[in-house]
Parts: C-alpha cells; sequence; structure tokens
C-alpha cells in the first residue's frame, strides 16, 4: 500500500487509483479473468461511491475521491464491457 490510513481510518486515494492501475494492467497483461476484473471495479466503484456520498467527508478527501471514481467508472466503461 502506497500510503497509510488517515486519521479518519480512510485509505488515502493514491491506493484506490492504484488499485485500479493494477487491475488496468492485470487485463491487459492477461494475469486475471476479465470477469474477476469486473468484480473487483464494480466493487471500487460502490466503495468510492459510498464515500464520495458521505456529507462528513473533508472536501479535499472528497474531490480526490471523486477523480478516483471518475477514472474507475471510466476503466469499468470502456476496458471491461
Amino acid at each position: 500500500m502506497s500510503e497509510p490510513l488517515d486519521s479518519n481510518g480512510l485509505l488515502g486515494h493514491e491506493s484506490l487509483l492504484d488499485a485500479v492501475i493494477h487491475i488496468d494492467q492485470a487485463v491487459a497483461g492477461n494475469t486475471i479473468a476479465p470477469a474477476a476484473a469486473k468484480g473487483i471495479v464494480y466493487s471500487l466503484v460502490e466503495t468510492l461511491g459510498s464515500m464520495v456520498g458521505d456529507p462528513d467527508l473533508p472536501v479535499d478527501l472528497k474531490s480526490a475521491y471523486m477523480d478516483d471514481l471518475d477514472l474507475a467508472v471510466d476503466f469499468e466503461q470502456n476496458s471491461l464491457n
């Protein structure tokens, strides 16, 4: 993991971004089944969506998580279909 949990117990957005990039590389290298990648990315999208919807999430984290969510949704729609 590139960074530890913050004081709120949340992953830093770079960790979630790293996860999407890792899955992208695994799909490109045929080291993960596409169905497994879809499931993992779906879970990431759902998790990020929940985090972004939290009204107590600090604005700077919300912005970073939104960027990660956009990337994950784009990857899900364009690379896994």
